[in-house]
């Protein structure tokens, strides 16, 4: 094995460069993993807004993923925006020919501008045959509600969505706290064993833009680098707050976190 590990984001990009696969690839290199990818979609997206989305067909892409993973020892995967039916079907298909690589499911459902970015109708598939294959899930409260159906307004509410996606069959899950009221962001980690809450403090910034997809991916690095569940998930949200805190300010609306802050 190469003493860089290599690590395959499946996901859509981001033209503002701050989320998607451009900050999975970001934070992989921030981490010293060589990152592969597979394009889901490519977005027209700034700070302000998602102004279009052209989907790639599920044919291209299998043929992505097949192709980098016949040359890379790929380590760890992460899936972010998937986008349609086909796609998540197509994925989940590549994904149980590897049933032991380690899969981190980021569920892009909706973009923080509010414009839909997975198909209704793949929602099924998703909780079907994504969510149970992963080893661990980063939904925000948003996306836990669409995905469970349950509304999560109290700290009670948030630990029965968890319970619920964990029957789904996911091996952990980490409902992200940034987006609730309160003077901390709070994570709500459940593997099975444990059921903890995460802090760190909420930071005033607009440096918000993907930090979503950034989280999932330092997660999926550190797997890849050998870390424990545990320690990749702590670790990851440190990182985050780090990029936070130390982001330039770029774009009119919410910008993107710094990656390479703490190079």
């Amino acid at each position: 094995m190469s003493s860089i590990p290599s690590a395959l984001t499946i996901a859509g990009s981001d033209s503002g460069g701050g989320a998607g696969i451009q900050a999975d690839l970001k934070t992989f290199a921030a981490h010293d993993v060589h990152g592969v990818c597979a394009v889901t979609a490519v977005t027209a997206q700034n700070t302000v807004g998602v102004t279009t989305l052209a989907s790639m067909s599920a044919l291209l892409v299998a043929t992505q993923i097949d192709t980098v993973m016949d040359d890379f020892d790929v380590v760890t995967i992460k899936t972010g925006m998937l986008a349609t039916r086909a796609i998540v079907a197509t994925v989940c298909d590549r994904l149980d020919a590897r049933p032991d690589i380690p899969l981190v499911v980021d569920p892009v459902l909706v973009s923080t501008s509010g414009d839909r970015l997975l198909e209704e109708d793949a929602l099924s598939i998703v909780r079907a045959r994504l969510l149970p294959r992963a080893c661990l899930v980063t939904p925000n409260r948003r996306e836990a509600e669409v995905l469970t159906g349950q509304h999560i307004a109290t700290p009670q509410q948030a630990v029965e969505a968890v319970a619920r996606l964990r029957e789904m069959g996911v091996g952990a899950v980490v409902l992200t706290g940034g987006d609730a009221p309160g003077p901390d962001a709070v994570d709500l980690f459940d593997d099975g064993a444990t059921l903890e809450e995460l802090r760190g403090p909420k930071l005033q910034s607009r440096a918000t833009h993907g930090t979503g997809c950034t989280f999932a991916a330092a997660i999926t690095a550190h797997l890849a680098q050998g870390a424990s569940l545990n320690h990749a998930v702590a670790s990851a949200k440190r990182y985050v707050e780090g990029g936070i805190r130390h982001a330039h300010p770029l774009g009119r609306g919410h910008g993107p976190l710094n990656h390479f802050w703490s190079k």
